[in-house]
């Protein structure tokens, strides 16, 4: 099968709040950026180290590690929404509590590189899926969380949130 491109979706294909990630994704092939974007994650994280990893700029902000846990949960969701989708499933689903989960997800007990290790196997999986999402099946939408997404519009949330915590990474927890 040859891989397709998936075209960036517009604005009625996902809530206004998701604009902010799906601006942030430039033009060009989104598979492409997908993978650079574990090179960039890598290289980001050889500059927090493991000695900063528990590290949050602010008391009731995350940690580096939960940062990079929730990305990785954010990433895993917004696939399976993709994927549910693209198969054409008409039953609504549910949202979730990003807070909830990085408490509950106890990342501070993991070591960076494991949390690291997560998250390339869930965006090799991402990848996997988004090579082979037809035209057709790109342009299908669903509701989650009472809001109505495109598959397209999906993936390209997960690229630009990935885009979205790396800045905040870079700025807030590697300045200071």
């Amino acid at each position: 099968m040859s891989q397709v491109t998936i075209a960036r979706p517009k604005a009625d294909e996902h809530a206004e709040f998701y604009t902010r990630y799906v601006t942030l994704v430039p033009d060009g092939d989104l598979i492409a950026l997908l993978r650079d974007q574990v090179i960039d994650t890598a290289a980001l994280l050889r500059e927090v180290g493991a000695e900063r990893a528990n590290y949050a700029y602010a008391p009731g902000k995350w940690t580096i590690k939960q940062v990079l846990g929730h990305m990785t949960d954010v990433e895993r969701v917004m696939s399976y929404r993709a994927l549910w989708f693209a198969r054409n499933d008409s039953a609504d689903l549910p949202g979730f509590d990003e807070d909830k989960w990085a408490v509950s997800a106890n990342h501070s007990s993991r070591t960076l590189e494991d949390l690291f290790e997560e998250f390339q196997i869930v965006r090799a999986a991402t990848i996997q899926f988004a090579k082979h999402v037809d035209a057709a099946a790109s342009v299908r939408r669903g509701k989650a969380n009472g809001q109505e997404l495109s598959v397209r519009a999906l993936l390209y949330i997960i690229a630009g949130h990935e885009r979205h915590h790396g800045a905040v990474l870079r700025e807030r927890y590697l300045t200071s």
